[in-house]
């Protein structure tokens, strides 16, 4: 690693520190427990007294893959964190009050290599001779239905609604039965050396150190460490997310949970209801800016179902992400290197993300080229995690409140403006590498905040209209059959995974 003189410190990576729970440090934990616990000294460094934010409770498929490589059950996994399944998310009153769509997590109908489905749609629809996008797609018909069920061969995509608290439980029973040692304590002090500047050790409260060669930030928005003690500063997107704010609590259970999360426009922001087994998780994300933070609450807890099981956590924020991730010899996951909204539960994903790509680099010492190459590939995944959310402000037909006025007005990154556009004018998305969000998520989440391209490509009139109307007609067909043979996703929850009453 270089030092400000330009030198190389050579120090072998033997001893990783994680500094804080919660899903981040966890999760961490988990992973290089299971991966490098035979070659590396693990430790976790947290404290009862600080609590976590622990709302990362609606998943993406992604953290199916991350249990998959770490060889966690998931039928354990979700008895253990009270979970539920979820197909995608319900967005209303997002394009004008009173209107609903869903963003699911599956593929509609059938691509060619020329073009996607939706071109095929788009001139079956000009033909009359195509019913709604949501009849090409199983995960979406099976969330409208309230059913689930596994399907062979993948056949159907989905993730998790879980508990937070439950899900670091169960992760550090996880790592701990695989070495990972885990310190209570309080950090006081993040110790630096004086020449190189890397981290050397953490001094807690009652008067111990906790030395690494090498340190995972997850400390929250305090980012002790990397923030803190390296000084990497921080870039702010609130010009383009305006939400500065949020509440969370939990309520009991009125009904069976649902297969989907719900996110639901306001006056200021939006709120989310997350169903698990036993309760539903339930927050408000808004501007302070444009509502007072007491009218906020009253908003939030007016709108409730089910009896409030505790008084509200109240967070502040500001979205954007560090300039660095990694720096020096300490690299930050969660909400010590990133925040944004979670208005497409991305949070536990770009946690993910930051960790897998620091397993598949881990060095085995410090070295500048590791350190670009992992802030680069994560900075822009960031950044498309970011233009992704932005896109359901920038596409509304809301004027109703200054808030809505404003978010329909402001500026785009360019990145964005540019997919809207192309979109817009011929249909076609496009899909960087090692994006998070496929085609049809940008597909679903423009139409449905009301963008119906102009145009289609031409390999959609190939088909004479009798052959089109066979291709769409045999797809709507199984779709339907297929969604139609699912139970309901709760009769299929108490059988597969039912979890004990907290």
């Amino acid at each position: 690693m270089t030092n400000d003189a330009g030198a190389q410190r050579q120090i072998p990576i033997r001893r990783v520190v994680i500094a804080g729970g919660g899903t981040a440090g966890w999760m961490a934990a988990a992973a290089l427990s299971k991966m490098l616990g035979k070659v590396l000294d693990i430790t976790l460094v947290e404290s009862e007294e600080i609590g976590t934010i622990g709302v990362g409770e609606a998943t993406i498929p992604t953290l199916v893959t991350f249990h998959r490589l770490l060889e966690i059950g998931e039928q354990e996994f979700m008895a253990a964190t009270q979970g539920t399944i979820k197909l995608g998310i319900s967005f209303e009153n997002w394009l004008d009050v009173g209107h609903r769509y869903i963003h699911s997590f599956g593929t509609s109908g059938k691509d060619h290599w020329s073009a996607g489905f939706q071109h095929f749609w788009l001139r079956g629809r000009e033909l009359g001779i195509a019913s709604g996008y949501e009849d090409y797609c199983v995960e979406l018909r099976a969330s409208l239905q309230d059913r689930f069920a596994h399907l062979p061969r993948g056949g159907i995509n989905y993730a998790y609604h879980m508990d937070a608290a439950l899900y670091a439980r169960f992760l550090r029973d996880f790592s701990e039965a695989r070495g990972m040692r885990r310190v209570e304590g309080k950090i006081v002090e993040v110790q630096t050396d004086e020449l190189s500047g890397d981290i050397t050790a953490l001094a807690l409260a009652d008067g111990s150190r906790i030395e690494g060669d090498f340190f995972i930030d997850c400390t929250g928005f305090r980012a002790l460490l990397i923030g803190k003690a390296l000084n990497v500063g921080y870039e702010d997107w609130s010009h383009w997310l305006l939400n500065d704010s949020a509440l969370a609590t939990q309520t009991t259970a009125v009904r069976d949970a649902v297969p989907y999360t719900r996110a639901i426009a306001g006056t200021a922001g939006w709120q989310w209801r997350i169903p698990l087994q036993h309760r539903v998780g339930n927050g408000i994300v808004y501007a302070s800016r444009y509502i007072a933070d007491d009218e906020a609450r009253h908003e939030f807890l007016s709108s409730l179902e089910g009896e409030v099981i505790r008084d509200p956590l109240p967070i502040r924020f500001r979205p954007g992400q560090r300039l660095k991730c990694w720096h020096k010899n300490c690299v930050a996951l969660g909400l010590a290197g990133s925040f944004i909204e979670p208005l497409e539960s991305t949070t536990i994903h770009l946690i993910q993300r930051g960790i897998v790509h620091l397993l598949q680099m881990f060095p085995h010492v410090v070295t500048q080229p590791a350190i670009d190459q992992y802030n680069t590939q994560l900075g822009s995944e960031l950044q498309h995690v970011r233009d992704f959310v932005v896109l359901h402000y920038a596409l509304t037909n809301r004027r109703d409140t200054p808030y809505w006025r404003m978010v329909s007005s402001m500026d785009l990154p360019p990145s964005l403006e540019h997919r809207i556009e192309l979109f817009r004018e011929t249909g076609s998305v496009f899909r960087v590498p090692n994006e998070l969000f496929a085609e049809n998520s940008w597909i679903q989440v423009m139409m449905g905040q009301g963008v119906l391209p102009s145009g289609h490509h031409p390999t959609a009139e190939v088909m004479g209209e009798s052959e089109l109307k066979r291709f769409l007609d045999e797809i709507r067909a199984n779709v339907i059959a297929t969604a139609d043979r699912l139970p309901s996703h709760m009769d299929y929850m108490r059988s597969y995974a039912p979890a004990a009453k907290p």
